[in-house]
């Protein structure tokens, strides 16, 4: 089969970084550029993270272009508690060779799905990006072939009790890319707190190589959180999940629901409403993920990395 053609548009970020390692690794998917957005840190230091990452991976001609760099009606939040000034905190990457491309991302995002029906999107960050591009050519979102994004949770957050950082970051764009119509597949904290890395799989993937051992410098950094919060011992790896069911999709299964995303409720701002019964009578407009294999999941990226060496 042709690689699937795609877009990432990301803030690494740690996850990110991985999620970006395990696509570059992987022949089934053509990754066709990386597109940055505000959200773990400041855009400049993710853009430029994604920069040095592509050319870390060997993929030093792969174009990388900066987004939106604040929500679209509020003040912007970082979490930079969580992943370091650097964003990538745990491994150091040389520092990247060529700039990240003077094009906006939204701007290259409007014109690829003008000219393409083929594309599919992979959100890991907050969905500012895409919903701009969605208001300012609506025809676009019927041409984009699914949008395959980590955010939200029907259990529980992990910025307030009810919300997940990316959705929580810009909820008015999340509310705005749920309702568009494009299909969506959804990647939330109830399926990624299942993909928890532990220290075993970090020897896995240093075992791999220099690509790997980045990986495990990644994962390894947030160990200072209590891991017991997740229910077993280690730390949720979020974005790749969604690398990984383009990969393999038996790896994962879910339920065709409605979702929608509170922008009002001070108390809920940022919650994914998922409506896992249909009691609101909507049509759905997402396909919910709860459930992974594990181990398949890690072993999947453990032989990816590897490929990358």
């Amino acid at each position: 089969m042709a690689p699937l053609p795609i877009i990432i548009d990301c803030d690494p970020g740690q996850d990110d970084a991985v999620a970006l390692l395990l696509a570059l690794a992987s022949p089934e998917l053509e990754v066709l550029g990386i597109t940055t957005v505000h959200g773990n840190v400041p855009l400049a230091v993710n853009a430029a993270n994604a920069r040095a990452l592509v050319e870390f991976a060997g993929w030093p001609e792969l174009p990388v272009f900066a987004g939106s760099d604040r929500p679209l009606r509020r003040p912007g939040i970082h979490a930079v508690r969580v992943h370091g000034p650097s964003g990538l905190q745990g491994f150091d990457l040389p520092p990247a060779r060529r700039p990240v491309e003077p094009r906006h991302a939204v701007e290259v995002l409007v014109e690829t799905l003008r000219t393409r029906n083929d594309v599919t999107l992979c959100a890991l960050g907050p969905l500012t990006n895409l919903a701009e591009a969605f208001t300012w050519a609506p025809e676009i979102v019927k041409r984009v072939r699914r949008i395959v994004l980590m955010g939200g949770a029907s259990k529980g957050g992990n910025v307030t009790p009810v919300a997940e950082f990316n959705i929580h970051a810009d909820p008015e764009a999340a509310a705005l890319v749920f309702a568009a119509g494009a299909p969506i597949t959804m990647f939330g904290l109830d399926v990624t707190h299942k993909a928890l890395v532990n220290a075993e799989h970090c020897r896995g993937f240093r075992a791999a190589g220099k690509r790997g051992a980045a990986a495990s410098g990644w994962c390894d950094f947030p160990d200072r959180y209590n891991p017991m919060r997740y229910g077993a011992v280690g730390l949720p790896l979020h974005d790749p999940c969604v690398i990984a069911w383009l990969i393999d999709p038996t790896l994962f299964a879910g339920k065709e629901c409605f979702v929608a995303v509170e922008t009002e409720s001070p108390l809920t701002l940022g919650q994914t409403v998922v409506d896992w019964w249909g009691r609101l009578g909507e049509k759905p407009n997402a396909t919910v993920i709860e459930r992974i294999d594990a181990e398949g999941f890690f072993k999947l990226l453990s032989e990816r990395l590897a490929r990358l060496g």
